[in-house]
């Protein structure tokens, strides 16, 4: 498998791949799937992604979650598996066909009801939640101009201490490329400066795929 962070050689990705627990039928059938799908298929997050957001909700402790941006599923699967039995997973996307994909391994993996799918904005979604400390622990990885709404709309709904994991901010490290002006290299940049003088939060990057930010709400 080819790796999805531009930090990772081909033999790198090879090994860490080979020292984290195997995938199971479930989840290599739905890299599989998504593979199918073409160019598209990028989107997935890779599987040691995959394996370190299901390992941290476990010791987070987490019960009630919402993602942003769930193409076929693969994250929500990996959510759920580590929140276990008796939590609860929003998944807020705009595709009907893709996440269908997800549906189908949902329901595979004995999950399916642990998870309220919602097909609309996420903006409005959101929205229309209760302005209240809920959610233990979020996702967002979505369209990039619409990181700062949705930042702003889930750091008040998380709970105290409760975490925020965004996708994507290193943006295959163009970030750090000051010739690089292409507009959504310009909004990750706008947003990691958001996030980083946010006075409510703490925050760190990740070379975890291509970039993940952890936030924690300290107020």
């Amino acid at each position: 498998m080819a790796p999805k962070s531009f930090l990772l050689t081909d033999a790198v990705s090879d090994y860490l791949l080979a020292h984290q627990d195997p995938l199971d039928e479930i989840e290599q059938s739905l890299i599989e799937t998504t593979k199918a799908l073409g160019g598209v298929s990028g989107m997935q997050i890779a599987p040691e992604q995959g394996r370190f957001m299901q390992l941290f909700a476990s010791l987070l402790g987490a019960k009630r979650a919402v993602e942003v941006g769930t193409f076929t599923g693969y994250s929500a699967l990996q959510l759920v598996r580590g929140m276990g039995e008796g939590s609860h997973l929003l998944c807020c996307d705009v595709s009907e066909e893709w996440t269908a994909i997800g549906r189908t391994h949902w329901e595979r993996a004995g999950i399916a009801d642990q998870i309220t799918l919602v097909i609309a904005p996420a903006t409005e979604t959101l929205a229309a939640l209760p302005l209240e400390p809920t959610f233990d622990l979020a996702f967002i990885d979505a369209d990039k101009p619409g990181y700062h709404d949705y930042y702003e709309a889930i750091v008040p709904r998380l709970a105290p201490n409760g975490v925020l994991l965004i996708d994507n901010v290193l943006w295959h490290g163009a970030v750090t490329d000051p010739a690089d002006t292409n507009e959504s290299t310009e909004i990750i940049r706008r947003f990691n400066d958001h996030v980083a003088a946010d006075p409510r939060t703490e925050s760190t990057i990740l070379p975890i795929g291509d970039g993940l930010t952890m936030v924690r709400r300290t107020r």
